[in-house]
């Protein structure tokens, strides 16, 4: 009987932590939005991810079983950061002034795509294997119903620029990503993630100081709208997400876990419809699901135990790829 009340319990606690990770970081995109109506651009991303990345930090310096970080523990911090939140949710943040939430997070689901390729061209990963590009092929057949015609829409010059800033933040996400997997980091995952959320934090910061941003910015002007999303992406967004993620990366298969790569962008289009009342056309739709299982098919391919795989680096490959993007939200 207590077992079976365990086993209740583990899987209430499973669904939950999934629902976290799939809701929570799906609905950061649309929270973004809404913290960027009134709040300065980088300013905003910037001390959230300070603050996200204190607690994070304290957390992780109260566990019993910490270690003092190392100096090459902060180089990976400060560098990954640069990457990953500086360009990565840096450009994310940009571009959600000129597109719609929904299309910021297909677009960023594209990550495990210039995972996969720049793994190959540069890295010596090894070449893909058909499943995975047959995954990349959809993937960019997806992402061109996505952007085509932008330009030529209401907006549309607007629209395109900050369709290609996506672009460019997704790339930092994956340079960023691959850089880490190799790079030494600090034992705990919460502590190596506050260090590259406080670093990035700083990194963003200083862009905006310099961009000017605290140049007639009034505490007074910011809306409730935006104090609510501002407070949701540091608290749930950042903290509680991370922490049901920690979680599942100990009780949970990597297969399993990394669905969230491809669910996330689906909860982000359906609530930016649902809430924001963001448009939604036949062609989107069609992308969006191109894309969706392109990244689906990337993501659960399994890794092979052929000893000529793990020779030509595609095991490896294929497992930071299927991380779809950083450990924390967007």
């Amino acid at each position: 009987m207590q077992m079976q009340a365990g086993k209740r319990k583990n899987l209430v606690v499973l669904v939950l932590a999934f629902a976290a990770v799939y809701i929570i970081w799906g609905s950061t995109y649309l929270a973004i939005k809404y913290a960027i109506e009134t709040m300065p651009t980088f300013l905003m991303a910037g001390v959230r991810f300070i603050i996200a990345g204190s607690m994070l930090y304290t957390w992780a310096r109260l566990s019993p079983s910490y270690e003092r970080p190392k100096r090459e523990h902060w180089r990976t911090s400060v560098i990954v950061g640069a990457l990953l939140l500086g360009v990565g949710n840096g450009g994310v943040v940009l571009a959600e002034h000129y597109i719609s939430s929904g299309l910021a997070a297909l677009l960023v689901a594209t990550v495990p795509f210039w995972i996969v390729l720049l793994g190959w061209m540069f890295m010596g990963k090894g070449r893909p294997n058909w499943k995975v590009t047959t995954g990349l092929l959809l993937g960019f057949v997806g992402v061109y119903l996505l952007i085509a015609g932008r330009n030529s829409e209401a907006g549309g010059n607007n629209q395109f620029w900050g369709v290609i800033i996506i672009l460019v933040s997704t790339l930092g996400w994956a340079i960023g990503s691959l850089y880490g997997s190799k790079a030494p980091t600090a034992p705990s995952t919460v502590l190596a993630a506050g260090m590259q959320m406080l670093s990035g934090g700083i990194i963003l910061l200083l862009i905006g100081t310099i961009s000017g941003e605290w140049s007639g910015f009034d505490l007074r002007t910011v809306s409730a709208n935006s104090w609510c999303a501002f407070i949701y992406l540091i608290t749930l967004g950042a903290f509680v997400a991370y922490t049901a993620y920690s979680w599942l990366l100990k009780n949970a298969s990597p297969s399993s876990l990394s669905t969230y790569a491809y669910v996330n962008p689906a909860i982000a289009v359906v609530l930016g419809w649902a809430v924001a009342g963001e448009t939604l056309t036949g062609r989107m739709l069609i992308g969006a699901a191109i894309i969706v299982g392109s990244v689906a098919l990337i993501s659960l391919q399994k890794r092979s135990k052929a000893p000529v795989i793990e020779e030509s680096g595609e095991d490896e490959l294929t497992t930071v790829a299927s991380q779809g993007r950083p450990r924390y939200s967007t």
